[in-house]
C-alpha cells in the first residue's frame, strides 16, 4: 500500500515531526489541528467557540488538500481542556458537518499544545 503526505499552506504547518495528514489506501489520517492562524502561527484569540471555529476551518483545508470533503470523515476525535466547553463544541461542530455524523469521541485532557483549549483530529474515507 502506498503512503502519501497531505500538506498545504492554508492550514497551519506542523510544529513537530509529523505531517498534516497521511493516505494511506483510500483512508486520510489527519493529524489534530489546534486553533492557529495559518497565515501568521498564532494563536487565535477569543472564546472556545472562535478557537473551535478556526480550528475546523484548518481541519477543513487539510480535508481540501486531501481530495475531500467534510462529509467523507468518517471518524472525529476532540480534545478539550475543559468538558464545560463541551455544548459550544457541539455547536460549532455542527456549522461544519450534517447527518449522518462522524463518529467522535470528545476526552477532556490536562494540556494541549501551545496551551490551546481544543484540538481536533480525523479520519475520512474517500470514494
Amino acid at each position: 500500500m502506498s503512503r502519501q503526505i497531505i500538506a498545504t499552506d492554508k492550514a497551519p504547518a506542523a510544529i513537530g515531526p509529523y505531517s498534516q495528514a497521511v493516505r494511506a489506501g483510500n483512508t486520510v489520517y489527519f493529524s489534530g489541528q489546534i486553533p492557529l492562524d495559518p497565515a501568521t502561527g498564532q494563536m487565535v484569540e477569543g472564546d472556545i467557540t472562535l478557537q473551535t471555529r478556526r480550528v475546523f476551518d484548518n481541519l477543513k483545508a487539510v480535508v481540501a488538500a486531501a481530495g475531500g470533503s467534510m462529509d467523507k470523515i468518517v471518524r472525529v476525535g476532540i480534545y478539550v481542556t475543559n468538558l464545560g466547553h463541551f455544548a459550544s463544541v457541539n455547536e460549532v461542530m455542527g456549522e461544519y458537518f450534517q447527518a449522518p455524523y462522524p463518529a467522535r469521541s470528545t476526552i477532556e485532557v490536562s494540556a494541549l499544545p501551545k496551551l490551546a483549549d481544543v484540538e481536533v483530529d480525523a479520519i475520512m474515507v474517500l470514494d
